[in-house]
């Protein structure tokens, strides 16, 4: 069973890898090895592929094949979402939210998760529980780099890795606060250049997003 402190210290290091983890919502299981290995070629290992399709459990289990990726599961909302995330190969899950009976799930699978907290009270809930990495989500809903900085000035103890809405005009502003390890983004795996298989054009991006500064 991993600990929160644990999980934590996991979560540290692979948010320190590259400056942005993909999030991917991948409709098709043929191409994920393609995809994760574009992504990892420019630069940006870790992977997060969204349990919002069918097939994300098929394409979890692809791209964990693919050497040098770190691969996790995003969407997490169940014990079942946890369980089967782990199955299909998940190092990592991450959650919009966060419940006792997710976290419970994650800590009792060994998977580090990303807990997603919006408030201050949210945050907070989760440091005393023992995680001090988590998720600000949606991001750009709730505020953007400002309400993460205003967040973050009475709780320093807690690091974050914004996603929802965070791009690649907005993310250095995201990078450059001292509460922030990286940010996810769906913009270096657009759904037209995958439909296309433009595998050059998304490692192109991804070495764009990797060169991102923190």
């Amino acid at each position: 069973m991993i600990t929160p402190l644990q999980a934590s210290v996991e979560s540290e290091k692979l948010c320190r890898l590259a400056p942005i983890i993909p999030v991917l919502v991948v409709d098709d299981a043929s191409v994920a090895r393609a995809l994760a290995e574009a992504l990892v070629a420019g630069g940006l290992p870790v992977l997060e592929v969204t349990l919002r399709t069918d097939a994300a459990l098929d394409v979890i289990r692809e791209m964990a094949q693919v050497e040098g990726g770190v691969v996790g599961a995003g969407t997490l909302l169940t014990p079942e979402d946890v369980q089967n995330a782990v199955d299909a190969g998940a190092r990592f899950g991450v959650s919009p939210g966060a419940t006792d009976r997710l976290l419970d799930a994650c800590e009792a699978a060994d998977l580090p998760l990303l807990p997603g907290a919006a408030t201050a009270s949210e945050a907070m809930a989760l440091l005393e529980r023992g995680y001090t990495v988590q998720k600000f989500f949606p991001a750009e809903a709730n505020g953007g780099a400002p309400a993460l900085k205003a967040i973050g000035a009475p709780i320093p103890q807690v690091r974050f890795c914004p996603t929802g809405g965070v791009s690649l005009k907005n993310a250095p502003d995201y990078l450059g606060l001292s509460n922030v390890l990286c940010a996810g983004g769906s913009w270096v795996a657009p759904k037209d250049l995958v439909t296309k298989g433009d595998w050059k054009a998304i490692e192109e991006l991804a070495r764009e997003a990797a060169q991102l500064s923190r």
